[in-house]
């Protein structure tokens, strides 16, 4: 018998269709091993010694080697394997793991009794999925302190911690490894390259997985790795398949290392477009061509919902600086309607106001704001200002943890606040009096801006209408004055990816940094006059929502893809099934 095999050519044709999935080629990989293991990735050969023969010839060692002393008696019992999983060609054979190879063969050794010169592997040089080595130390330059395994030249090394990272290589010369590397020996000679990629294998990876003992650090279980089953081909057979999952292994390296290409030009593609858009040397009656070809471009060049975020980042950027909407030289300009706020911010902080030492605070916190000099140029109209002088207040919260209740008043916290939006990610609670004790200086309201001042800093959103929430700590809160800017188009700005560009009192800390609260008082703000803050406002909410629609296309095509891969794949795998069962007929 003779069946058809799986060549280059019908690799790449099938990774032709799936080719813009975005993990089409690791689940091409996890195929080409699918089919290796079971029979259909090469044509067998009636003349062949079949697997039973090769079993045949294991019991035989193993017994030799128990009458010898080598091995104890139960490494040669046969345990029980613990499931069949699909049918094999006939002259393959399941054999339990236990059957064919001794586990955990490597003898141990004191770390002081190692030789220098040889190899000591550890789990951090292996990497997950390829069998590829990333390192290679000798054991004199590691520091040793706990037992290693000693391997010989052809073992199978098995990273058993942590199994689902399917860490399997062949030792290509003796050595020492951590315990949690176990040394898997064949009784007999076979070869040991198909026997480590059966162990990588999809369906043995899923096993070890559900398997795997312990939350954080999971480990396969010497009982489970015993009965785990095992395809076992004829000898000839296993040679003939390390060669072709080679010759498809290293064209799926080729494939890869050509998608990267493309992605990086598409990358540098789209952060040129990018820049063109944000260059602050670009003369100005540029800017409406470079929008259009940034509109047009981005698109084709998108091809990830991860891809969204330069694009929102541009838009809020663009914002800030005048490049979005139009100059009327017939708006009020911000110098005005500056001086509007201070009018009406002195008016509200006057004697009747229900925390009179805050309105002196607060006061006092507005004869102490000084713009630097060298500012750079604004649009016409458009002055720099400070967020304390923009506001009626800036506050920040108590510098401590507040006492949780079950339920209660929302305390919004640093993780809280996230893209311009308030959420309930770990939401905590506090009561009434903590609420009134926490909120003395004053209680947020719909409509003021958040601010969280580490982890991370800078992160913004409004307080949304029929919200009653407690300021938690590393939060600071600025309340407009009403009726005088856009909370809109404020909260744009403070979304500027530059932002941390325009702290004057920069951040502070070695592990952590943190925004002091003159940060946050003192930050610089880009001020438009108030009918192109709402002409601003109506064009990002018009950019961002067709950045929406953009991320939900990709999103589904993702999803489809994905579905489109796993079809695909499947019809592939009956395609070999069905050549197959033509030819052995």
């Amino acid at each position: 018998m003779k069946d058809a095999p799986f060549t280059a050519d019908r690799l790449l044709a099938l990774y032709d269709r799936v080719a813009e999935a975005e993990d089409a080629i690791p689940r091409l990989r996890r195929f080409v091993l699918d089919l290796a293991v079971r029979g259909k990735l090469v044509a067998q050969d009636a003349g062949d010694e079949p697997a039973a023969e090769l079993l045949k010839r294991i019991a035989k060692e193993k017994a030799r080697l128990v009458k010898a002393g080598e091995i104890r008696a139960s490494k040669a019992a046969n345990p029980p394997m613990s499931e069949v999983l699909y049918d094999l060609p006939a002259n393959w054979a399941w054999a339990s793991l236990g059957t064919i190879f001794n586990y955990d063969a490597g003898d141990k050794r004191d770390p002081k009794a190692l030789d220098k010169a040889l190899w000591l592997l550890e789990l951090e040089d292996l990497e997950k999925d390829t069998g590829r080595l990333v390192d290679r130390l000798l054991a004199g330059q590691r520091e040793s302190q706990s037992t290693k395994s000693e391997f010989r030249k052809d073992d199978i090394l098995y990273g058993k911690l942590r199994p689902y990272l399917n860490k399997v290589i062949v030792a290509d010369q003796p050595g020492y490894s951590t315990t949690e590397i176990v040394a898997i020996r064949p009784f007999v000679p076979l070869c040991s390259d198909y026997c480590a990629l059966a162990l990588r294998r999809p369906d043995f990876v899923d096993y070890v997985t559900r398997l795997g003992q312990g939350t954080k650090m999971p480990r396969l279980r010497t009982e489970d790795a015993v009965v785990a089953p095992f395809p076992l081909p004829p000898l000839a057979e296993q040679r003939r398949i390390v060669g072709r999952v080679e010759e498809l292994m290293a064209l799926c390296d080729q494939l890869q290392a050509a998608r990267v290409g493309r992605e990086a030009v598409r990358d540098r593609l789209t952060t040129a477009t990018l820049s063109r858009l944000t260059d602050p040397d670009q003369p100005p009656e540029s800017a409406p061509q470079n929008a259009r070809f940034a509109l047009q471009t981005l698109p084709t060049l998108t091809t990830h919902p991860d891809q969204i975020k330069p694009l929102r980042q541009t838009i809020l950027n663009l914002a800030v600086r005048g490049k979005l909407a139009e100059q009327d030289p017939t708006d009020e300009p911000a110098a005005e309607l500056l001086k509007r706020i201070a009018k009406k911010r002195s008016a509200m902080l006057n004697a009747d106001y229900p925390n009179p030492a805050e309105a002196r605070t607060q006061k006092k916190k507005q004869a102490q704001q000084v713009l630097p000099a060298g500012l750079l140029a604004l649009p016409s109209g458009w002055v720099w200002t400070t967020l304390q002088q923009a506001s009626l207040m800036v506050i920040d919260c108590k510098n401590k943890t507040a006492p949780y209740t079950q339920s209660g008043i929302k305390l919004v916290r640093t993780t809280n606040v996230r893209d311009g939006l308030l959420n309930s990610n770990d939401q905590k609670f506090v009561s009434e009096s903590t609420y009134e004790a926490w909120s003395l200086r004053a209680k947020p309201e719909p409509g003021d801006i958040l601010i969280t001042r580490e982890a991370p800093m800078g992160e913004v959103c409004v307080v949304p209408e029929g919200e009653k929430i407690c300021l938690g700590q590393r939060m600071m809160l600025a309340r407009l004055v009403p009726n005088t800017i856009d909370p809109a188009f404020m909260l744009s700005s403070l979304r500027d990816p530059d932002l941390m560009d325009r702290v004057q009192d920069k951040p502070i800390g070695m592990t952590v940094q943190h925004l002091r609260v003159g940060g946050v008082e003192t930050l610089l703000v880009p001020l438009p006059p108030l009918a192109e803050q709402h002409r601003i406002v109506a064009k990002v909410d018009a950019l961002m929502a067709l950045c929406d629609q953009l991320e939900a296309s990709l999103t589904t095509a993702t999803t489809t893809r994905s579905r489109l891969l796993e079809a695909l794949l499947h019809e592939a795998l009956d395609g070999v099934l069905g050549v197959q069962s033509e030819a052995a007929a």
